[in-house]
């Protein structure tokens, strides 16, 4: 491939010189765009002996053959690392004032940038505005890590390591793991009125949920997301993909029936909406009032578990050969090991393939950017621990069912015709046929 390798002028340059090596060294034409600062942190001849390429910084050399926009234009893929919190402002403002900045707005081909700043400007709503906007145009972000920082300081926005990001830029170019595959994601949290304005309810915005929807329609998938009470806005992204679907939903009931009538086809099932175990037995037809002094008592009564009955389903034969099911756990435990044992007795429980437990409470997996979570597969072990954005949590899941499901077709002598198509085998750096193990950010098992 082509690429190109942005570099900005962050101390976390020298990193950069390592990702170079590694994509000349798996056979790819490299050129190097620095800016004019990055070269005061790695010298220009470093760049040019590393990646075998002349490099220049200007967008006034070789101007008879439009160098500034050729370098854009010939690529297959571009790296920018690291990306500091100024180059990531002028990406979003879209500015081309220098010749890093043209390539950019010249190219069609994938862009993938690693963030590399002190905390403080990482969090800073700026950046993060920015960083909403680029992935919103399909800018794929690579990190940054939380740890050592420049000046001894702590905290994220340290630049991922270089093997990294050159497996997650080349990811992007690779086919696409869940081609083929029907998907079904369930997100949100339902509502079971109580009466004409009030109901119960629980705090899940649906971004985990919308976030594994988004990132199944990337790696190939068809998906149907069902949608229960979110907003416009964490939708967005959904919404707009051409390979996903929406059907909203309310109710318990409700997203039961809806989510029976995707996984009618589906090869995957992800429940991961927070589904209320409980309803009014009664619902007033008219607002419940103070009026009469009387404190209302509000009888309930247990809801279906909608993810259990999936997997009846699936049992019964009237769900696809091979169909994977995954649930997910919301859990508040005194310890970790106390939320490993409840999600293995929840997984047998429900009989279901792969659960995903994460802790919730007041600041912690509702209403944030942020998730952690454990991977429980057969036998209860622990598949895989990950702890980053809920797009990076979302990564790590269809990671783990893209594992999961090659090792049941491995080892199953008869394959159903309509599972044939359902994995695909993923390349490794410099297009060599062989399987590599799929991994993404801060995944661990």
């Amino acid at each position: 491939m082509n690429i190109v390798v942005g570099v900005t002028g962050g101390i976390a340059a020298y990193k950069t010189v390592t990702i170079v090596r590694l994509l000349t060294k798996a056979g790819h034409d490299v050129t190097v765009v620095p800016t004019d600062d990055a070269l005061r942190f790695v010298g220009l001849p470093t760049w040019e002996a590393i990646s075998r390429n002349a490099v220049t910084t200007s967008v006034h050399d070789d101007v008879a053959r439009v160098r500034h926009v050729a370098l854009g234009q010939n690529a297959d893929l571009i790296i920018v690392a690291p990306a500091t919190a100024n180059t990531i402002a002028a990406m979003a403002a879209g500015l081309a004032s220098d010749l890093l900045g043209t390539t950019l707005l010249a190219t069609e081909a994938p862009v993938v940038i690693a963030p590399a700043m002190h905390a403080e400007m990482w969090r800073h709503p700026a950046t993060q505005a920015n960083i909403a906007t680029l992935r919103s145009r399909g800018v794929h972000i690579v990190g940054p890590d939380d740890g050592e920082l420049a000046g001894g300081d702590s905290g994220p926005g340290r630049m991922s390591e270089p093997e990294h990001i050159v497996e997650q830029a080349l990811a992007v170019r690779a086919e696409p793991d869940l081609q083929g595959l029907r998907v079904a994601v369930s997100a949100g949290g339902t509502r079971e009125p109580i009466d004409p304005v009030r109901y119960l309810g629980n705090r899940s915005s649906g971004k985990q949920g919308t976030a594994l929807a988004v990132a199944a329609a990337e790696r190939g998938a068809d998906v149907v997301l069902v949608a229960a009470n979110i907003d416009a806005a964490t939708l967005h992204d959904a919404t707009a993909h051409p390979k996903i679907r929406i059907v909203t939903s309310g109710t318990a009931a409700e997203l039961g029936e809806a989510m029976g009538a995707a996984a009618a086809d589906a090869h995957v099932v992800i429940m991961a909406a927070a589904v209320a175990d409980y309803r009014p037995a009664e619902v007033s037809t008219r607002k419940i009032t103070k009026e009469g002094g009387e404190t209302p008592v509000i009888t309930l009564v247990q809801n279906p578990d909608i993810v259990a009955g999936l997997a009846e389903r699936r049992s019964e034969g009237t769900a696809p050969r091979g169909q994977t099911i995954v649930a997910f756990a919301a859990e508040t435990p005194q310890t970790p090991e106390e939320m490993i044992e409840r999600a293995r007795r929840k997984r047998e429980r429900k009989n279901v393939d792969l659960l995903v437990v994460n802790e919730v409470g007041w600041s912690k997996g509702f209403e944030t950017t942020d998730n952690a979570a454990h991977i429980i597969g057969d036998a209860g072990a622990v598949v895989g621990t990950v702890d980053g954005t809920k797009r990076e949590v979302a990564d790590a899941v269809w990671n783990a069912v893209v594992r999961y499901r090659r090792g049941q077709q491995a080892g199953s002598h008869d394959q159903h015709p309509d599972a044939a198509d359902t994995t695909a085998t993923t390349r490794q750096p410099g297009g060599s046929g062989a399987p590599r193990q799929l991994r993404r950010h801060r995944w661990r098992g």
